[in-house]
């Protein structure tokens, strides 16, 4: 894809590799608008590369799909899309204490893999009106990590979150998106 005039969102690109992506993005002539916390850096790094902020936390769905449709109405578009919001938390399955808090197990798939998923399917949205060029109409990169096939002790949750994405982006790229949709409820 030609980087060159097209628009980028990125989640989670106050820091980290997200940020290097959103800059390196721009450096190629991408238009870009930074989804991430409100209390992160992503106001001054969205200013510093010439782009729009947009506060989210990805676990509030509400405000996933405010930020992305408020994102893609500020760049006046969606061509490409970097998605690294999430994190992780270190507790084996079981210890002194006793079994791994259910309630940590899910917010970790909830923040890692539900928020990608919710992510991707609105950004999927969007892409789906651009007009075809060369046979695509938008790409949408997905991080996971290592952890996702080589999981360390203590990584559960994470492994499992990760492992997700794995499989969720693989089977992703094989559904055609050629089909252009009328709304978010269609």
């Amino acid at each position: 894809m030609e980087i060159k005039g097209k628009k980028a969102v990125i989640a989670g690109g106050a820091s980290g590799m997200a940020k290097a992506a959103a800059e390196l993005l721009r450096q190629k002539g991408a238009d870009i608008a930074i989804l991430d916390l409100p209390q992160s850096a992503g106001a001054e790094v969205a200013k510093d590369l010439g782009g729009s902020f947009h506060e989210v936390d990805v676990l509030d769905d509400n405000q996933v799909e405010t930020a992305m449709a408020d994102a893609v109405a500020a760049l006046g578009g969606l061509h490409i899309a970097v998605n690294t919001a999430g994190g992780g938390i270190g507790k084996r399955t079981l210890t002194k204490e006793g079994p791994h808090p259910i309630e940590d197990f899910r917010r970790s798939v909830e923040l890692n893999l539900i928020g990608t998923f919710n992510l991707n399917r609105l950004q999927a949205f969007h892409m789906s009106t651009n007009e075809p060029e060369d046979g695509e109409r938008g790409v949408i990169i997905d991080t996971a990590s290592i952890a996702a096939f080589e999981g360390q002790i203590g990584q559960v949750a994470y492994t499992a979150a990760k492992a997700g994405i794995a499989g969720m982006t693989l089977t992703m790229a094989r559904e055609p998106f050629a089909i252009a949709a009328s709304s978010l409820t269609a």
